[in-house]
């Protein structure tokens, strides 16, 4: 795997654990400010677009508190400037301030290179 990629790979962990203590924004700044991205949420939402996609991030992590997401990859391949990684998302949070629960999602991200570093443009995820 690429140095580029194996740090983007380091920002979307970082970004995952602040989503999971309720901060959507290091996530957030994981994604392409693109026109062309896409989400199809866990929770339902299917949105394209930078913006709707950063605005259903700080919706979900408004969700949450308390915690954190540690990715765990199955699959992690690249073909000239995409790749993508197959896994789950394992924490324990707490969601509209409930009591904390483990939760466990099943995530497909797809990167693109841009300018010789990784963004993501595409996260499929639902619970298994």
């Amino acid at each position: 795997m690429d140095a580029a990629l194996s740090r983007a790979l380091e920002r979307v962990a970082d970004g995952l654990a602040a989503m999971g203590a309720g901060n959507p924004g290091p996530y957030a700044a994981c994604w392409a400010d693109s026109a062309d991205v896409t989400l199809f949420g866990a929770w339902g939402p299917i949105e394209r677009g930078h913006h709707a996609v950063t605005r259903t991030f700080e919706w979900v992590g408004s969700r949450f508190s308390d915690g954190e997401f540690v990715p765990r990859y199955e699959v992690v391949e690249v073909s000239g400037d995409l790749a993508y990684t197959v896994g789950l998302e394992h924490g324990t949070v707490r969601v509209d301030g409930g009591e904390a629960r483990p939760m466990t999602i099943r995530v497909t991200h797809v990167f693109k290179r841009i300018e010789d570093d990784w963004w993501l443009v595409h996260r499929h995820a639902d619970f298994p």
